[in-house]
């Protein structure tokens, strides 16, 4: 129970976080880009109090022997920089630059109605599913090769 109300704790602070700095409203993003027109710094702003944050905290948690909820940390295994790598990040960043939705943010504006949030998290999804399939595809291409082979 602990767990839970750890992660549903972080998730609630996440979501007001970015809801009282504007960030659920695409046109911060979208303006925070038109460095010639309504230009809008306030992403700086709620990035770099991101990284503060985020920087005591890790501090503050990596102190400890262990994590509250778990027997030890379990942090992912570092990873080569690789097409894959490359490739999910300009999409992200083509995505969040035309939309101005960020995964989290879209999916935290959702409790307002905005229509714009249902097309992109629908999008979203539906760009998971696609990936998630032409993987499935190519790993079982790839397989009857080698029995072929």
């Amino acid at each position: 129970m602990g767990k839970f109300l750890s992660f549903a704790s972080a998730g609630l602070l996440f979501g007001a976080g970015v809801t009282i700095s504007g960030m659920v409203n695409p046109m911060k993003v979208l303006n925070f880009l038109d460095f010639t027109g309504t230009w809008d710094p306030t992403l700086i702003a709620v990035m770099g109090g991101g990284l503060a944050v985020t920087f005591i905290g890790y501090r503050i948690i990596f102190a400890r022997q262990r994590p509250l909820f778990a027997s030890k940390f379990n942090l992912p295994a570092t990873s080569p920089i690789d097409a894959k790598l490359i490739g999910g990040a300009v999409i992200f960043g083509v995505g969040w630059g035309l939309t101005g939705f960020c995964p989290a943010p879209a999916m935290a504006s959702l409790v307002f109605g905005n229509s714009q949030s249902f097309i992109f998290m629908a999008a979203m999804a539906a760009g998971a599913v696609l990936m998630r399939l032409a993987q499935h595809h190519a790993t079982t291409a790839k397989n009857l090769t080698k029995v072929e082979g």
